[in-house]
Parts: structure tokens; sequence; C-alpha cells
């Protein structure tokens, strides 16, 4: 009686939601397939990267053995390409057989033993994007309960083949069928990726109320370009995307290729940095089975790590751009901290950057302690109007985090 009548209290006072799930209150972490491994199910010629059952059980392995899930990566996501060609006899997808024989209710028992979480992918039209079968309107509560039965913790629904009515429908109905399992499971959405991502074709709010997380843009590939292109993107349309995001609903500016072979280090660096200040979800998508000493360090930078983590989940935004093809980034963070970006789009050599706090518009006559989020410098006693310099390698980042120590007492 207590728990509903807590419930019914908190009812009245939060705003009315489809999808309050309570889930995802800080941007999801884990491990992605898609990127890094597509949809090769050519498990006789390559079984070591084939889409089975056997690459999730070695990722769940090396997600639990080597520091990732005590650092808050814990999900472990399949994506396209993992089922069989068509439904069984009463309608239900299945795991193709030659490739997941366990099964998907075993896999996710082995991800749960080891304290992490198993994510699984659908598409809300006739077939997937790598042509299996898609969960159609008709099918929505039945897969829902499906994912829930085999005990899967997050679904991410693409939106290939299906029309702008059925998305309009389905997502919505998608999230109401997900509560309905009583099973918490993470909502990511492909819906807004299918419809240019922005207003008036795209409406945040209801977005927010209905999806946990959601791709808003094309998916990214292993280079640096893609990275570039997405990163613009959203940074141009920041007005719109940045308020959007927050506890239980974040824009998805797709997967972390660090590890892979398109982004030289300091590029690596530049987007485990931006995506921090994006509030975005860090999903690896690598092969963590081989990935270097400079990627895993990286990606296991704790300091970074607790900044994207941040309990207000306040998405940052771009404040500079300079001639000089600088550009700083800010995220605020809770306690009146802030994470800052200095990002260099140069292609020369290291940039040396003089600025200020007070130029970045920081309180006046306020005094930050700084630490450098990748080589772990402290500076201590920087005031708002000391001018400073940092050097920025070219396509690199230097990246800060700055806690008001005082005020300045006029």
């Amino acid at each position: 009686g207590l728990v509903l009548a807590v419930a019914l209290a908190l009812a009245l006072v939060l705003p009315s939601v489809a999808l309050e799930n309570g889930l995802a209150r800080t941007p999801p972490m884990g491990w992605l397939a898609w990127e890094r491994f597509r949809c090769n199910v050519d498990c006789r010629a390559d079984p070591h990267n084939c889409i089975s059952e056997r690459l999730f059980f070695e990722m769940a392995d090396r997600l639990a053995e080597d520091g990732w899930r005590v650092l808050g990566y814990q999900y472990i996501n399949i994506d396209d390409c993992w089922s069989a060609k068509q439904r069984d006899a009463a309608g239900q997808l299945v795991p193709d057989p030659e490739r997941f024989p366990s099964g998907i209710r075993a896999l996710a028992d082995y991800v749960h033993a080891k304290g992490l979480k198993l994510g699984i992918y659908g598409d809300l039209g006739n077939l997937t994007c790598g042509g299996y079968p898609g969960t159609t309107l008709d099918y929505v509560k039945q897969d829902a309960q499906t994912f829930a039965e085999w005990g899967v913790d997050m679904l991410k629904l693409d939106g290939c083949y299906s029309s702008e009515e059925e998305q309009a429908k389905g997502y919505p109905e998608m999230a109401r069928a997900l509560n309905a399992t009583g099973r918490p499971i993470v909502y990511s959405c492909s819906w807004p990726a299918y419809q240019g991502g922005l207003p008036p074709k795209v409406n945040y709010t209801i977005l927010a109320e209905v999806c946990n997380l959601w791709r808003n843009y094309g998916d990214i590939q292993d280079s640096w370009d893609s990275v570039l292109s997405i990163l613009d993107w959203f940074f141009t349309n920041q007005d719109v995307l940045q308020p959007a995001a927050g506890p239980g609903h974040w824009n998805d500016p797709d997967m972390l290729i660090i590890g892979n072979f398109g982004l030289s280090y300091e590029q690596s660096r530049s987007q485990m940095a931006l995506w921090t200040v994006m509030a975005a979800p860090l999903l690896m998508s690598t092969d963590l089975r081989a990935i270097s000493p400079s990627a895993k360090e990286i990606l296991q930078n704790r300091l970074m790590i607790q900044i994207n983590q941040d309990p207000l989940g306040i998405q940052g935004r771009r404040i500079v751009k300079e001639k000089s093809r600088i550009e700083v980034f800010l995220r605020p963070l809770s306690q009146s901290a802030s994470a800052l970006v200095f990002f260099s789009r140069r292609t020369d050599m290291p940039f040396l950057y003089t600025t200020s706090l007070a130029k970045l518009h920081f309180p006046e006559n306020a005094v930050y302690e700084v630490q450098d989020v990748y080589s772990g410098k402290i500076i201590s006693g920087l005031k708002t109007g000391d001018n400073f310099s940092v050097v920025i390698n070219p396509s690199g980042v230097v990246m800060w985090y700055l806690r008001p120590v005082a005020l300045m007492v006029q």
C-alpha cells in the first residue's frame, strides 16, 4: 500500500510522461557491436569476428575482467543480424540457431552473472536494415514481451523499411509495451534520425517522454571525417538539441570508435572529450580482445567518465569558434563545477591558445582549481580575470575540469 501511495504522490508532482521508467539517469555506458563488427554472419570463414554468441560471451568476459565494468561500462549490446531469417510458427523472433545455439536467455544469464546488462536490436519496419525480420506494428507487444522474457535490459529500435506514420505510432507504442512487461528496459530510438533530426518534423518534447536515448543523425563510420560531420551537425543545431537532453533522455551522437583504425591518438582523445561534453552515451564499438593500451587509457579515464556521468545531466555547448580554427565547449556540472574542452581543427602544428575565464563568461571574482583531464596536472588559484594559455595539438583537445574554490572578497 505504501509503495502505491508514494507512487501516486509522485505521479501528482511529476509531469505526466509516457516513459518514466526511472532508467538511464546518466548516459548509458557499455559496448555495442555494430560499428566494428557490422553484419558479419559468416561464422565458417570468420568465427572470431562474426555476429554470434561467442562474440558476446567473449566481450562480456572482457568488460567484466579488464576494468570496464567497475568504471560503469555495463551494457553489452547486440545489434542487427542476430535473428533467424524467419519468425517461428508462433510468430516469435528467434535467434539464428547456428550462430546463437544457446539462445538469448542463456546469453542474458551469462551477462547478468558477470554483473553486466544485455542489449538487443529491433527495427520498426517490415525488415531490419540488414534484412532480418522487423517488428511491424502488429508485433510490437509480442516482441517487447519476448525481449523481457529473455532478460534483455536495453532495446535499440531502428527505423529501416518503415513509414513516417508507422514511426509516429510505433515508437510510443513500443515504449508502452516495454513498460507493460514490468521489466526495466532502457529504450533507444532511431526515430529522429529517420526524420532529419530537426523540428518541425521532430518534436523533442514528445521524444523525451517516449525514449531514454535517441539517434538524431546518421551512423558513425571509422573515420575522422565521420566524427567531424557528427560534431558539426550536433553543435550547429545545439540550440534545438541541447535543451532536449537530461536524466532519462539523451541525444545519442552514436558509438565511440576509439580503438579501431580510423582515428589517430589525438583524434581519439578528441572524440572522447567531445562526446563527454555532449553528455552522450558512451557505447564503445571496438574489439576489446585486442584493444591497444593507449585506446584503453582514453576510454578508462576516470575523471572523464565522472564528467560524462554527472548527475545534473546537462548537455554542453560550443561557446567559442575562433578564426584560428580553435573551438571551445562548455558543460556545466553539479556543485558549480564545469568542464571546458579546447579543440583544434587545425592541421598544421600545435597551437598556443590564450584566453581567460572572463572571456568565456565565467562569474566575475571567482577562483578555480583546474585539473587537466588527460594529464592530471592541477592549476590552483586560477582567477576569472587571469589570462592563461593552452597548447592544443592538430585535431586534438585540451580538456579541463574546473571547481570553484572561493569567491574573491570585493
